[in-house]
């Protein structure tokens, strides 16, 4: 089984949405788009799902949450408790308004530094990774549509002409 793909190369983001709607109106499968800049809408033109990673911000934000409870308890109120300002720490709960703005910055930084780990982790993004990046006028201003070939190359090769693609490439892939 050959891993040939076909590289279809634009110079217009508005053409490349026509592209893609019109690319999968045709029952092909794009395997990836690149682009220099975010193009708005294209994620659902791809028909990809939406993301998960607002869920693991909220669950990320419960755990800062709590660990900052549990800190504050631990620390101001059981190891080491101190009396400011003529008021003694007896229980959490009579000075979790002091405490608020702890809490919120936990919620914060744990939100915040796990998701840019799971980003990281998701995306496959390490230190010293080489690119993936197919075509180094991606970067600049074109935009690429890698899209898998089965068996119907003639027939791509003219269907992405026709969509309004300024270069059509035929790679074997490894």
């Amino acid at each position: 089984m050959s891993n040939k793909v076909i590289y279809a190369i634009y110079n217009d983001d508005d053409i490349l949405m026509d592209a893609v709607k019109k690319t999968r109106a045709a029952h092909h499968h794009i395997e990836e788009v690149f682009t220099p800049f975010p193009v708005h809408g294209l994620d659902k033109a791809m028909g990809l799902a939406p993301t998960r990673l607002a869920i693991c911000s909220f669950i990320y934000g419960l755990c800062g949450l709590s660990f900052g409870t549990w800190m504050m308890n631990y620390i101001m109120i059981q190891d080491w408790p101190q009396d400011i300002g003529g008021k003694p720490s007896f229980s959490y709960i009579e000075n979790m308004p002091a405490f608020v703005p702890i809490m919120f910055e936990e919620t914060v930084f744990f939100a915040a530094h796990l998701m840019v780990i799971t980003f990281y982790m998701r995306s496959r993004l390490w230190p010293f990774k080489e690119a993936e990046n197919p075509d180094v006028r991606t970067t600049d201003d074109h935009f690429l549509m890698e899209v898998a070939v089965n068996n119907n190359e003639k027939e791509l090769v003219s269907f992405f002409e026709s969509t309004g693609a300024v270069e059509v490439k035929v790679i074997e892939k490894h």
